[in-house]
């Protein structure tokens, strides 16, 4: 009978696992709307059909038990449900009709399609010139979804709408020929020939076009108020997108009292670096200083740039004594692309590409050179590149065996907390060489406490954009132009500036239990492998990762790895 019953239990758990596997394979097959468009326009009915969609999977997926899969479909399991509760919540919330934010929103998104590309060969041509003339009626779709958005009581704030018609004044500036869209054509005669017509008539008319709205009649019903609880089910809005961010059940309230005591533990490390460096003067007259002494800045791109790159090889030479797995991918340092710089944070990863053949690129933002200060290019490149994003990022695209929409899955409280934790494990390596460099790390910390206060405060606890700037600028280096642009991101992108921060705790915490309860026995290594070792999971995820790691290292009386990869 006992037999008899294991033969059952076994086909159940047969069954569940072959039923997962076919819904893993039902959402990669999926066609979400606007797959079969090259912008990505999508109809009223395209959208009907996939909230059913979403509805229909998700209540699929709640009768499979989780316990019932083996370890690693159970964390696909879990990251699948969590996917798609977003994605459904989005799209009924309709987020898409307000999708304007600091660096443009869909308008940054033509910059990331434009930008970069080549055209070698006619066919590559004839594709190019389709995507231009597609591009006015993308456009024209875009300004119907924000008249929806309009109607329905949902709008991006006017500041965000002045910057983003300032990024098309930008563009409308230049003659035609001087644009990234000229940029794909560049140093064959012919191609340019016949390109810049289609630009100067059919492109820059969309553009003004969209601009004539956007400046018009959709900036004159914009709210003033720049948190996104003055529109329409704001609160509700920014409470799902908090859990989002940080990947579990937080409260606006629970993130802006964190950020108060974070802030409070940082700035007493600040004033310490202050008094044991014997300036004389005020933590404001402090900060002034480190704002306006050119021995801060430097003088060209270039020796940013090169800054840069020296920092980034000092760190990767440290990596081995914290990592026994690297990525393959070469990391390389680039500029912010121009068309993007001036709206632009200080700098990002680009991810590589194994298939496109493509090294991951850290991002240094080398407009406005005197807002771009040496003292906290250290943390920056630790974060964006190695061991932050790049680490990670190519860490996990080099992982074998996982369903296809686990690639390029990046979770922000997940990755961000981790390029945070990255800083912080530079001052282990010993990256930062002066008391400046370590007070750049800590105004990068105090800038990731910071957004856990100003964000819940803009959008969810009434705070006016000067009482967010006010409070960035009096407890961080950073410069006043990145203040700034920093504070009117966050108005733009509800919650994601308080990832980071949540994030980083939690990493720390979850490394703070595995030393104390493995002792002597914990290897550095061994953790960071661990943390990598399945690409991106949600912080409860990690959290049952690391327990199940400290159990099984303790049974075994020694480390026990991170598995295979």
């Amino acid at each position: 009978m006992r037999l008899v019953f294991l033969l059952l239990l076994c086909c159940v758990s047969a069954l569940h696992a072959q039923t997962f596997a076919e819904l893993v394979e039902r959402w990669e097959s999926h066609q979400p709307p606007g797959h079969n468009d090259a912008w990505g326009i999508w109809t009223n009915l395209a959208e009907y059909h996939e909230k059913e969609f979403l509805t229909t999977f998700i209540a699929d997926l709640d009768r499979i038990s989780p316990q019932q899969l083996d370890p690693a479909d159970r964390i696909n399991h879990r990251l699948l449900r969590f996917i798609a509760d977003d994605r459904l919540f989005r799209l009924s919330f309709a987020d898409h009709h307000f999708s304007l934010d600091s660096e443009g929103g869909f308008l940054a998104g033509i910059v990331y399609t434009i930008y970069g590309r080549r055209v070698t060969t006619d066919d590559q041509l004839a594709g190019y010139h389709e995507l231009l003339r597609r591009l006015p009626r993308f456009l024209r779709w875009q300004e119907i979804l924000l008249r929806q958005g309009a109607a329905a009581g949902r709008q991006s704030p006017q500041l965000i709408v002045d910057n983003c018609v300032k990024q098309i004044d930008r563009l409308l500036e230049l003659p035609a020929y001087e644009t990234m869209f000229m940029a794909v054509v560049a140093g064959n005669e012919d191609y340019t020939a016949k390109t810049l017509p289609l630009v100067q008539d059919s492109v820059y008319a969309a553009y003004r076009n969209i601009r004539t709205y956007l400046a018009g009649e959709y900036r004159a019903t914009a709210p003033e108020a720049i948190g996104i609880s003055e529109i329409k089910d704001g609160k509700r809005y920014y409470e799902q997108r908090v859990r989002y961010y940080t990947t579990y059940d937080a409260t606006p309230q629970e993130v802006f009292d964190t950020g108060r005591r974070e802030v409070a533990r940082i700035r007493a490390e600040m004033e310490a670096i202050i008094t044991g460096l014997n300036f004389e003067g005020s933590f404001a007259d402090f900060l002034n200083f480190l704002r306006t002494d050119p021995q801060f800045y430097a003088s060209s791109p270039e020796e940013l740039l090169k800054e840069a790159a020296w920092i980034t090889k000092r760190m990767e030479a440290k990596l081995p004594a914290y990592f026994n797995h690297l990525p393959r991918m070469p990391l390389a340092v680039e500029p912010v692309p121009a068309a993007l710089a001036p709206n632009y944070t200080g700098g990002r990863y680009s991810p590589g590409s194994y298939a496109g053949h493509r090294a991951g690129e850290f991002w240094v933002n080398t407009y406005d050179l005197p807002s771009r200060p040496l003292y906290v290019l250290p943390a920056l490149a630790l974060h964006e590149g190695a061991p932050g994003h790049h680490t990670q990022m190519m860490l996990a695209a080099e992982l074998e065996g996982q369903p296809d929409f686990r690639a390029g899955l990046y979770l922000s409280a997940f990755g961000e907390g981790w390029g945070l934790y990255a800083e912080y494990l530079g001052r282990e390596a010993g990256i930062y060489r002066t008391p400046y460099e370590e007070f750049g790390r800590l105004t990068y910390e105090m800038w990731r406490a910071c957004r856990l206060v100003v964000d819940p405060g803009m959008h969810y606890f009434g705070w006016d954009r000067d009482r967010a700037v006010a409070f960035l600028r009096e407890n961080t280096a950073l410069s006043l132009h990145e203040v700034n642009t920093e504070i009117d991101r966050y108005i733009g992108w509800p919650a994601q500036a308080v990832s980071y921060k949540m994030g980083e705790l939690r990493i720390r915490a979850l490394r703070a239990r595995a030393e104390k309860k493995l002792g002597d026995r914990f290897d550095i290594r061994a953790f960071h492998d661990l943390v990598l070792s399945n690409g991106a999971v949600t912080l409860d995820l990690l959290e049952e990762m690391v327990d199940a790691y400290i159990k099984k290292a303790k049974k075994q009386g020694g480390n026990a790895g991170a598995g295979k990869r």
